[in-house]
């Protein structure tokens, strides 16, 4: 399926690894340019290198704390200036944080969402003026179902991401004068970097435990019976940022092999 992104112009938070990288790789495929955005340059540049060298689109790295607002706002414009202008913004920065309310502290919780609120915040702030002039516009979102339904002890996680699909709303209303569309993906489970980076801690103690095993025991927990591939969510985005998706906007979309106990 052609998703008509040729030409457009993408620009991807946390594509170093995981979901990000999985976006970007799928709409460069599809013939977009992508800058990819993450803290470290030598991530973002061998991600690029990859990327470019298997779909031959323009993939650049524009390293950025996407809690930074000094350093969002020169990623944004290093970007928008190297590709041409922005058609398409994927928040995708974060990582899970939970505990009990009890044991979150305030340093735990200022840093969820600084990356997860104020990062998409300030990353919307300043590609703003890029989508207005866009033809074919959009933001995509990741949060989780989390979000809509929380679990106990999932704080400050289920909170961010309650904030991210309350954005994403609010945003679809705002911007959709403009033509942008706004939604978000909600994602479940996933092969991970800090899954993987669980998994070496147990393999370390038992080596006999292997990846495969670490895998399978998320399978119990998703009615599909297996965990996610980040590609899986990446094809998601996508299709939201694509004109094939030109007539949805304020979507909250779960990707999570039907484990989520809400729409």
């Amino acid at each position: 399926m052609d998703l008509g992104l040729s030409g457009k112009a993408a620009i991807v938070t946390g594509a170093s690894d995981g979901i990000g990288k999985a976006a970007a790789y799928r709409m460069a495929a599809e013939g977009a340019s992508v800058a990819l955005v993450s803290r470290t340059r030598s991530d973002l540049e061998a991600v690029a290198a990859e990327i470019s060298g298997e779909t031959g689109s323009t993939v650049i790295a524009a390293p950025a704390d996407v809690s930074n607002e000094d350093a969002v706002k020169n990623a944004v414009e290093s970007a928008a200036e190297q590709l041409g202008g922005i058609d398409i913004l994927v928040n995708n920065a974060g990582t899970s944080s939970a505990s009990s309310f009890e044991d979150m502290t305030n340093e735990q919780l200022d840093i969820d969402f600084s990356l997860k609120v104020k990062g998409a915040i300030y990353m919307t702030r300043y590609a703003l003026p890029y989508l207005k002039e866009s033809d074919s516009s959009a933001i995509c979102n990741t949060t989780t179902p989390g979000g809509k339904a929380a679990a106990g002890s999932s704080q400050p996680t289920s909170l961010s991401r309650a904030a991210g699909i309350s954005l994403t709303k609010a945003w679809s209303k705002e911007f959709g004068e403009y033509g942008i569309r706004v939604n978000t993906v909600c994602v479940g489970v996933l092969k991970s970097r800090q899954h993987r980076i669980r998994w070496e801690a147990a393999n370390a103690k038992e080596p006999s435990y292997t990846l495969e095993d670490h895998w399978a025991t998320f399978g119990p927990g998703v009615p599909l019976g297996r965990i996610g591939e980040a590609q899986e969510a990446g094809d998601v985005i996508a299709f939201l940022c694509s004109p094939a998706a030109s007539y949805v906007s304020g979507a909250a979309v779960n990707v999570d092999g039907g484990a989520a106990p809400v729409y």
